[in-house]
């Protein structure tokens, strides 16, 4: 009898000996003369277990974690033996901290082999665009407006009016990008799902292309995402040798291709205007809108670009039904979001649910509080752009508008965690320097005022003219949220602004400013 081993690849295992445990469980069971097959995953997302290995059983797959190549020959013979062990986690699928989760999109991710098409549709991999080639544009569109999909990647806009623009402007070529520049801090979903389901996000980008009338698309990863770009490219391959890409989608008279894309490491790149000028060969500045890339993208050509989370919800949409998604979530906010706990936290990783959840549930129920079990001072929500929310504001349902209400936003859906020894005035600080050196140059604001901010920040810290160098601050916040081209300028003082608001101490200030109702 063969022994089924389930090892994940995915970058955050690999980095703490996913790869070198596989190769002991392979060196054992050959000396020991035990048959075992090793399907190498992608992460369930558990990463504080990582590498977590899974055991198929006749109740179902048995998970062992954190493993080591000293455990190997010990779970060999547990697993062996369905017997006891110190790593033995139990059902996985039964693991409280996977079994609250709402996985939609997640699904699939650390459960099938990344590589294989035939695993892939085994777990019912493209139905949803079996069902897209039956449906045709329209009905497509109508799908996705009424499951309430918004834009994954930070603003949250309606992905059906972005569609729908597209679909309805007439070009002889239109584009499909997925915005895979995942930069923001505490964040790693995007790269999870390349590396763990790569044909979602395929599919995905599949059906946009049918929905609007473009054959052809790019993903666009960082080149920090080196398995990403691998486990992307081997998916494409695969999709295409299956008849999933190419002239005659899955038979159907509609064709769509697309290829991988890996950018040079500029942030700004992750803004949809400047990704488009970098995949057009240029340095990345972000353009002037209007036109929209709706309009004038990719090109010159009506382009729709989405985040990879966005593109990775479409096929449980079409298969499971647009109702089916929409029931979950709350307000405007619909479906699940993928969220990344990070930080100082001691149960980090990626937890997918509905919208509605709370700040505080996340942090100190499914996150386990810090990881130095000192008390939660500030969080940090939507990477280094996000506003600093303290446990004053714990009671925030994570979906858009809450957010938004309280001067913050959900973004990427990164959450960092911080303990009562952190600094917020140099955490503002480091929101200023990120700008200014991760700035473009293009916009003024952007461009000086982030190295005011600086300027401004380290006089604050130095008590010179705390009061009036505060005033400046709150001032050059407001001419950057306002006068910048793009988001990472307008961004820039929501950590700057809550930090001020929030944490005064820490600047010299009297607590003048209150913290949001």
């Amino acid at each position: 009898m063969t022994l089924r081993l389930y090892v994940p690849r995915d970058a955050a295992a690999v980095s703490v000996g996913a790869d070198e445990v596989a190769d002991a469980f392979e060196a054992v069971a050959a000396e020991r003369n035990i048959a075992v097959e090793i399907i190498r995953t992608g992460s369930r997302g558990l990463l504080w277990l990582e590498p977590m290995i899974e055991v198929a059983t006749a109740e179902g797959r048995v998970a062992f974690g954190p493993v080591t190549e000293a455990d190997v020959e010990s779970i060999l013979a547990a697993a062996a033996s369905n017997g006891a062990h110190p790593l033995r986690l139990g059902v996985t699928d039964e693991i409280p901290w996977l079994k609250r989760q709402t996985r939609l999109t997640f699904v699939r991710c650390g459960v099938i082999d990344p590589r294989s098409v035939e695993d892939y549709r085994a777990h019912d991999g493209y139905k949803g665009l079996e069902r897209a080639v039956t449906l045709g544009s329209d009905g497509i569109l109508a799908d996705v407006k009424t499951s309430g999909l918004r834009g994954r990647g930070g603003a949250g806009f309606p992905t059906a009016i972005k569609w729908t623009t597209v679909a309805q402007t007439q070009a002889d070529q239109k584009y499909i990008v997925c915005n895979a520049d995942e930069g923001d801090s505490g964040t790693f979903a995007d790269r999870m799902i390349m590396e763990g389901d790569p044909f979602v996000v395929i599919e995905g980008m599949t059906i946009a292309g049918i929905a609007v009338g473009a054959t052809r698309g790019y993903i666009y990863i960082r080149s920090e995402y080196p398995h990403a770009v691998e486990a992307m490219n081997a998916a494409i391959v695969a999709a295409r040798k299956a008849g999933y890409l190419g002239k005659s989608v899955a038979g159907s008279k509609f064709a769509f291709d697309m290829e991988v894309r890996v950018g040079a490491g500029a942030y700004v790149c992750g803004e949809e205007t400047s990704l488009l000028e970098s995949l057009e060969g240029r340095r990345g500045l972000v353009r002037a809108k209007p036109p929209l890339p709706a309009h004038h993208g990719l090109f010159g050509k009506p382009t729709v670009i989405n985040n990879v989370l966005s593109f990775a919800a479409i096929p449980f949409i079409l298969n499971n039904g647009a109702q089916a998604y929409a029931d979950f979530g709350m307000g405007r906010s619909r479906g699940t979001m993928p969220i990344q706990l990070a930080g100082n936290i001691k149960y980090g990783g990626l937890f997918e649910v509905a919208f509605g959840i709370t700040l505080g549930e996340l942090i100190d129920d499914i996150g386990g509080g810090t990881f130095t079990d000192r008390p939660v001072r500030a969080v940090q929500v939507g990477g280094p752009l996000g506003a600093y929310f303290p446990r004053a504001l714990f009671d925030t349902p994570f979906e858009y508008e809450s957010f938004a209400a309280r001067d913050g936003l959900i973004g990427h859906g990164g959450i960092v965690v911080f303990d009562d020894t952190v600094d917020m005035s140099k955490q503002a600080r480091f929101a200023m320097e990120f700008c200014a050196i991760e700035s473009c140059g293009k916009c003024t604001p952007c461009r000086i005022g982030s190295t005011r901010g600086v300027e401004t920040i380290d006089k604050i810290r130095a008590g010179n003219k705390t009061a009036a160098n505060i005033a400046v601050l709150e001032d050059l916040c407001q001419t950057m949220k306002f006068g910048s081209l793009c988001a990472l300028g307008g961004f820039t003082p929501y950590p700057v602004m809550s930090a001020l608001k929030n944490f005064p101490d820490d600047f010299g200030a009297a607590p003048r400013l209150q913290a949001a109702e």
